[in-house]
């Protein structure tokens, strides 16, 4: 889904560029969010240690390589701060669902 989002050359949701631009932002925070949460489930169900920085890691170098394919798309351009944005989604996901994991957790104790 994020690769054929990012091969359209445009991608305007709404009229108002600023409301476009923030949505816009807020759609990468959260669908890298829920990325790195996909992530992090498999990779914590199948065992292996320190999946939540694993989890952050691909979710990052992923959105890396989403700005890398943009360069080539008519009309986008790769951007850092999108990078950036796409990182904190990752780390907030996936410390929200740790914190829910362990409040279930306590609840079952």
């Amino acid at each position: 889904m994020i690769f054929i989002l990012s091969a359209q050359p445009n991608l305007t949701i709404a009229p108002d560029p600023v409301i476009d631009f923030v949505l816009r932002k807020i759609a990468h925070f959260t669908v890298f969010g829920v990325l790195a949460v996909f992530a992090w489930s498999a990779l914590r169900t199948g065992g292996i240690n320190r999946a939540a920085l694993w989890a952050v890691a691909i979710a990052s170098a992923y959105a890396v390589s989403d700005e890398l394919h943009q360069a080539f798309v008519e009309s986008r351009h790769p951007a850092v701060t999108d990078v950036l944005i796409d990182a904190c989604g990752a780390i907030v996901a996936v410390w929200l669902a740790e914190q829910f994991i362990r409040r279930v957790q306590l609840r079952r104790s």
